[in-house]
């Protein structure tokens, strides 16, 4: 795997998109990756877009929470009235973009080249029966609104806590292979999708698996930030901005979603049990380090228990995620 170099300094202010896609009724789909999914945009590989998500809530919730009306985007107003066609899962997602020579064995990179926040706050919240912990722990539930400071590029959690913002995308991916159907926008899978991984930030790059012709993109689930484990379930929600580049890869056959962050490789791995995705995590970063480092497989696992970490990604969703965290520092 080979990232483009993306420069995001000032020059990135000036960066025009090929294309721009907004999110509206007509061009979003609510809780589902589906290959039959009909396609908003068609583009080339290595085009750029600029993509717009929104705030996985619904407006009356986030009033009834403490945010102005100006605040909450007519967009989402407008998706709530309007879309029917709705779950199995919960995320607003906007697409799916179709790539042009996109088709099955090949590999999608998609090239993270821009994040901006949407709107000025987040939320987070939790419920009795979801996150980790379970109603032993807390008998009711909680939604806290938290006020973002672009500028600083900080969250007032409280008068004495401010949380650093890395927004990140929670939720990007293909659509799955057309025997799995129309699948909930909760748990992530080999198409990636909902894999609350923040480390993959602006100027990264996600490698997923290709399985319908043209791949069939969608992105949401903003996060201001989020802590590894996501652990009551949400992060900082919040609507972004996000500038994709995306380039076709014609044979790369991955089983799995990689990642690529300007200092280290990412191998997942994803299952409903935690051991198992730590074990899938461990088996994917040792094919990488075998077929892109060319080590034994005994050297990589090696490699694996001296020099990688293995992060919990998120472990809310159903199927749980670990991320191995391959240094680059390390290879001469």
């Amino acid at each position: 795997m080979k990232l483009a170099v993306l420069l995001l300094t000032a020059s990135a202010a000036a960066f025009a998109a090929d294309y721009q896609l907004k999110a509206s009724p007509s061009t979003v789909v609510w809780g589902y990756y589906w290959s039959a999914a009909k396609p908003v945009l068609h583009i080339q590989s290595g085009d750029t877009v600029e993509i717009q998500t929104m705030i996985t809530n619904s407006p009356d919730r986030l009033a009834a929470a403490g945010v102005k009306a100006d605040d909450i985007q007519p967009e989402l107003k407008a998706i709530y009235a309007e879309v029917k066609d709705k779950g199995p899962g919960g995320h607003i997602l906007t697409g799916p973009i179709y790539i042009e020579g996109a088709e099955p064995g090949d590999a999608l990179e998609v090239r993270i080249v821009r994040t901006r926040l949407a709107i000025p706050y987040a939320y987070n919240s939790f419920r009795p029966n979801s996150g980790v912990l379970t109603p032993e722990d807390f008998a009711k539930g909680a939604t806290k609104i938290l006020p973002l400071d672009e500028k600083r590029m900080v969250a007032k959690f409280s008068d004495s806590i401010e949380i650093p913002l890395h927004p990140f995308f929670g939720s990007l991916g293909v659509a799955p292979p057309e025997a799995m159907g129309r699948v909930s926008s909760a748990p992530p899978g080999i198409y990636a999708g909902n894999l609350d991984n923040k480390d993959l930030v602006a100027g990264t790059s996600l490698f997923i698996p290709v399985h319908v012709a043209g791949a069939l993109f969608v992105a949401g689930d903003g996060h201001a930030g989020q802590g590894n484990g996501e652990v009551d379930i949400t992060a900082l929600e919040t609507s972004l901005l996000g500038t994709f580049q995306f380039v076709v890869h014609k044979g790369m056959k991955l089983d799995w979603p990689r990642g690529e962050t300007p200092t280290h490789y990412i191998a997942m791995g994803l299952n409903p049990d935690l051991t198992e995705a730590l074990r899938l995590a461990v088996r994917e970063a040792i094919q990488f380090l075998v077929t892109e480092k060319h080590l034994s497989r005994e050297d990589a696992y090696m490699l694996c228990s001296t020099a990688v970490d293995f992060n919990v990604t998120q472990a809310v969703d159903g199927t749980k995620g670990v991320h191995a965290m391959i240094p680059k520092s390390i290879f001469h």
